[in-house]
Parts: C-alpha cells; structure tokens; sequence
C-alpha cells in the first residue's frame, strides 16, 4: 500500500503546481491533484513556497492544512475514478446538480470521507464502505 511521507505529500502537490505550464509533462496522478489545486487558489502561494515543506498547519495559525485538504480531493477524484465503492458516481453526480458546482460537490463528499474514516480510526477497523455511501445518500 502507497503511503507516502508528510513531506512527499507536500512535494507532489507542488510539483503539480510548478507543471501547470507544461502540463502534458503531469502523469495521470498528477494531473488530478492539478485539478483539485485549480479550485483553490488560496493555496497558489503557499505551493509554490517550498518554505511549506515543514509549516506545521496544527498550530492554529491555518484554519486548513492546504496540503489535506488537497490530498482529500485527490482520494475522492480517485474513488470516482474507479467508482469505489461502487455507487459513488452516481451519487456524486446527484450532488454535481444539487449544488450545480462539482466543486461543492466533492466537499460534500470529502465531508462524509472524513467523518467516515474518522469513525473507522475511532473504532480501530477499516471504514465502512456501506455507511459511507448511506452518510453520502443523505446528502442528496
């Protein structure tokens, strides 16, 4: 399983960032976190300032960590992607029209994937897959 380092989190999303004028040089990965990263122009400066390797977003200074924030769009673009679990496309797209923004939409995804995993870690087990797309279902 890929479990990349705080700092290689950071380092891929830059790199997104720094691609953005050749992106046909972007792997497929790369060019999701791009997307995610287009949404949120806040974090533009803060990507290109490698001073932010070792920011700690825990201190209270940062309403958002900008680099989990990115890597929750990024697991959800994966999960639409592969339609895992199964049925979150639709879902997803039924959100798309509630919200008439897909940007809002994957934060309301993001939402119940927090909370989902949050409740998994709690309990010390794997997320539930079927709560999850049941949380998800309520926000249609």
């Amino acid at each position: 399983m890929f479990n990349p380092s705080r700092t290689q989190v950071r380092q891929f999303f830059m790199a997104c960032w720094a691609k953005r004028h050749s992106p046909k040089s972007m792997t497929p990965l790369e060019k999701m976190g791009f997307a995610a990263v287009l949404w949120h122009p806040e974090y533009h400066a803060i990507l290109a300032d490698s001073d932010q390797l070792g920011q700690d977003y825990a201190d209270g200074e940062y309403h958002t960590n900008p680099f989990l924030h990115l890597s929750m769009h990024l697991a959800v673009s994966e999960q639409l992607s592969i339609d895992q679990p199964p049925g979150i496309v639709p879902i997803y797209q039924g959100l798309t029209r509630k919200f008439d923004s897909e940007h809002q939409a994957a934060h309301a995804v993001m939402d119940c994937l927090a909370e989902i995993v949050w409740q998994a870690q709690q309990q010390g087990q794997m997320p539930d897959s079927q709560a999850y797309l049941q949380r998800l279902q309520q926000q249609l």
